[in-house]
């Protein structure tokens, strides 16, 4: 290094008003090394100006881990795994205890598969845990080879078994109460009060199994800790089934006993005025194996030529004074080659048809009006099969779904208001006026969220994305912690 002496190329320095020595002697000690460091940079230029560089290379590199990056590649590229439904969480809200109940609360009624309706059997409908029958032959024509196995006939009110057998092999699981945040109740509700909806059952037989597990439960030391603060299920059906306010009304009266007064609920569909309630997405017929499936098939949906720019699958409801369905058919038909429809009042729209799954892969948009209630399975097949919701009821998804869909519904969503329809306003021309490039980005969100909608095969989940069940649990332990913390 330089001696530090006076110099008459050395600038003064900008703190003194008068010149002085660059040594100790004449200057503060503080300032001194800055003095040093002045004199060393002028006779060394070159090697400062390189230091300089790539010091701001790395400032550079540093602020880039900190700017937003889009989620989804601009077109046609499948997402990563960065990309698809979050990054597998690792259980940072807590972990979760499954009740092993008595098998009247869950087992029995399956094995009972045959009287749960008095129509048919419900067997097929309820086995390989719920998925139901594989479908691989019947989707020759519309799925790639490889993705078949990953294809069932799911029905849509099995959900309570496929969180069941998924919640016994979940990462979050633990097999010690006191190492619990939560506790999952794994009683099938919708099985025990879907088999007392029709005929003449009176409202004791309906609310038999809902009435003995809470008298079972009440028993339970990890129940009496917090009343059941602590306490969630999966209810496969919606969640009016459970709502009976008088006994000659429809359905049971689980949700209004006194022992579900804090119980966290997971339905197919929601109250949206019961803070209780927490919508999840319905059980659809994928179920991927591996993360390679899901990044597979986004890719397929994604890249899909479709033929159509909307269209329509539902039956009429003929019993109900101006059916909105019948205008939404007749829009489609005066469409002509823009819009394609399927008539579900037989049984093209069965569990066991892949009439929809066609139907919503070749179509920009489908068409999703309510169905017996506000909700219908068919807005998740239409989304599993990268087609763009059209909703005419903001209750049918906006109101339903907060952890699973995107928080801004006009990224993924086109939203018409039904008495518009009803006046003359014109889907097709609605939806022409989108453009291109804006359909595209639509399409984009909704392959980038299909991992929360769907439920994986394998029981421990997929290895680095959280689907349906995943997105679900870590949003009741969430609320969980964030309630012992409020305490």
């Amino acid at each position: 290094m330089l001696p530090c002496s006076e110099s008459k190329q050395a600038e003064p320095l900008p703190p003194h008003k008068t010149r002085a020595k660059c040594t100790p002697e004449y200057i503060d000690r503080k300032i001194y090394p800055l003095c040093v460091l002045r004199i060393y940079i002028a006779a060394h230029p070159r090697t400062w100006l390189l230091l300089a560089i790539l010091s701001l290379q790395f400032l550079l590199l540093l602020s880039l881990r900190f700017l937003p990056v889009s989620m989804v590649p601009r077109r046609f590229s499948p997402p990563t795994d960065a990309s698809v439904g979050g990054t597998n969480s690792t259980c940072g809200y807590g972990r979760v205890y499954v009740y092993d109940l008595p098998v009247m609360f869950n087992k029995e009624l399956i094995d009972d598969c045959e009287s749960l309706n008095p129509w048919n059997s419900r067997c097929e409908a309820l086995s390989n845990g719920g998925f139901g029958r594989p479908a691989a032959d019947r989707l020759t024509d519309l799925v790639p080879e490889d993705l078949r196995p990953a294809w069932f006939w799911t029905d849509q009110f099995a959900a309570e078994i496929i969180y069941h057998n998924r919640m016994l092999g979940h990462r979050c699981r633990t097999m010690d109460p006191n190492a619990a945040t939560a506790f999952y109740v794994p009683f099938y509700g919708g099985l025990a009060v879907g088999k007392y909806l029709w005929s003449n059952y009176s409202a004791k037989e309906r609310d038999f199994h809902c009435e003995m597990l809470l008298r079972w439960i009440r028993d339970q030391e990890t129940w009496k800790r917090f009343s059941g603060w602590d306490h969630f299920m999966m209810l496969g059906r919606i969640t009016w089934d459970f709502r009976r306010s008088k006994v000659e009304d429809w359905g049971g009266g689980f949700l209004y006993m006194p022992g579900m007064k804090n119980v966290t609920r997971l339905l197919i569909e929601r109250n949206p005025w019961d803070d209780l309630d927490v919508g999840v997405p319905y059980p659809t017929g994928f179920h991927p194996r591996t993360d390679t499936d899901l990044r597979s098939w986004q890719s397929y949906v994604l890249n899909r030529t479709r033929t159509s720019l909307f269209c329509f699958a539902g039956a009429t409801r003929s019993a109900f004074k101006d059916d909105f369905r019948s205008a939404l058919l007749q829009q489609c038909a005066s469409a002509g080659d823009a819009c394609r429809s399927v008539d579900c009042s037989g049984t093209r729209c069965s569990n066991e048809s892949s009439a929809t799954l066609e139907l919503f892969l070749d179509s920009e948009f489908c068409l999703q009006p309510r169905g017996d209630s506000f909700t219908r399975r068919s807005i998740f097949d239409c989304m599993i099969a990268g087609s763009i919701p059209v909703f005419f009821w903001r209750r049918s998804a906006y109101l339903q779904y907060g952890w699973h869909l995107p928080e801004d519904p006009g990224a993924y969503s086109v939203f018409i208001d039904r008495g518009g329809v009803k006046n003359g306003t014109s889907i097709k021309a609605v939806l022409e006026s989108l453009g291109t490039e804006k359909i595209q980005k639509m399409r984009e969100k909704i392959v980038e969220y299909i991992p929360k909608f769907v439920y994986a095969s394998p029981k421990e989940g997929l290895e680095g994305v959280d689907d349906a069940l995943d997105v679900a649990v870590e949003g009741v332990l969430r609320r969980f912690q964030q309630r012992k913390k409020g305490r």
